[in-house]
């Protein structure tokens, strides 16, 4: 992993317009699914993005690979701003960033063969591979640990870890620079899921490929990142290095996190300090102002009511959006 940076996202946001009675009737506000966030992704790295249900985290990833259209903000993949790109300028940079899709049921048309599923990068870029594409697509299967005899057969005749894995050959049929994994494993068996992580990182390894890993379980974030981003209602609230992140949380929100992660040791379990947040989660269409965390917050202050903490930088790459940092 170098230092230089493949994706560069600067305050982006998407609000989704909310109407009563049906998309031509009157508007009734806005949810800000996603609120100014930037960081920046290095190449051959792998970034956590983790919070709870809710926060945008797959509205972020979708936004930053222009799935969705951002409402505003920039996006700079490989030096070159895309925020703008219309869907036709988009598709030649298709084949260098990709998404896994979290559920491997609904991913996949169930109308076409598992060959023809992962052939279709080829297909829409007009890539020939020398091999052929049956061969290509054989090779991708075999990658990924599925029979390349099966390539003849349906989605229907798979478990779930098989079709994750079909899902994840065809995201990287084209040898992508980047990929979003949005909660790979959520949908899967543990040991499944250990299978699947420890395929995407032998490709983030041998590929060089940089992940964006969205999920909600901190302990595969933990075992597979680099760094971690921290999102509650749409915003950042801390970033860093996944050991920092998870040794030493500044940010309240973080540290309630990460006190909710069990611990296999009992007496550890029996003795360690939970934390748990008052009330709940406020809705998007009508944030807090201020600190968007300050009515479950317990520092929070009339600061933290009235102003919104700028991300505060405590050494390198680590920053924090908090008026009261954890020392």
């Amino acid at each position: 992993m170098t230092t230089e940076s493949i994706l560069q996202i600067r305050n982006l946001t998407k609000h989704f317009p909310v109407s009563k009675g049906g998309p031509a009737g009157r508007s009734q506000g806005i949810v800000k699914a996603v609120d100014g966030i930037s960081f920046d992704l290095h190449k051959g790295e792998t970034l956590g993005l983790v919070g709870e249900s809710g926060c945008g985290k797959t509205t972020a990833g979708r936004t930053l690979l222009k799935l969705i259209e951002p409402t505003s903000g920039s996006i700079t993949f490989e030096g070159t701003e895309i925020t703008k790109f219309s869907s036709a300028k988009m598709r030649p940079l298709r084949a260098q960033m990709q998404i896994i899709f979290q559920d491997p049921y609904s991913a996949l048309n169930p109308r076409q063969t598992v060959g023809k599923i992962i052939a279709a990068p080829f297909e829409i870029q007009g890539v020939n591979p020398p091999e052929g594409i049956k061969k290509a697509v054989q090779n991708l299967m075999d990658r990924v640990g599925l029979n390349p005899e099966h390539y003849n057969r349906y989605p229907h005749e798979f478990s779930g870890g098989q079709r994750q894995r079909i899902g994840i050959a065809r995201a990287i049929a084209l040898k992508p620079r980047f990929v979003v994994a949005d909660e790979p494993v959520s949908a899967l068996d543990v040991s499944i899921q250990a299978q699947v992580i420890n395929l995407l990182e032998d490709l983030n390894r041998e590929e060089g490929i940089s992940i964006i890993f969205i999920a909600h379980d901190l302990s595969v974030v933990q075992h597979i990142s680099d760094r971690v981003a921290v999102m509650y209602l749409g915003k950042i609230m801390e970033i860093g290095t996944t050991k920092e992140i998870f040794n030493s949380p500044k940010h309240p929100y973080t540290k309630a996190l990460l006190s909710a992660v069990p611990q296999p040791d009992p007496r550890v379990e029996r003795t360690r300090e939970r934390i748990i947040l008052q009330g709940d989660l406020p809705s998007p269409m009508n944030p807090p102002s201020g600190c968007v965390f300050n009515t479950r917050c317990w520092k929070a202050t009339d600061k933290c009511r009235t102003e919104v903490p700028v991300h505060l930088e405590i050494a390198g790459q680590r920053s924090v959006a908090c008026h009261y940092p954890e020392s």
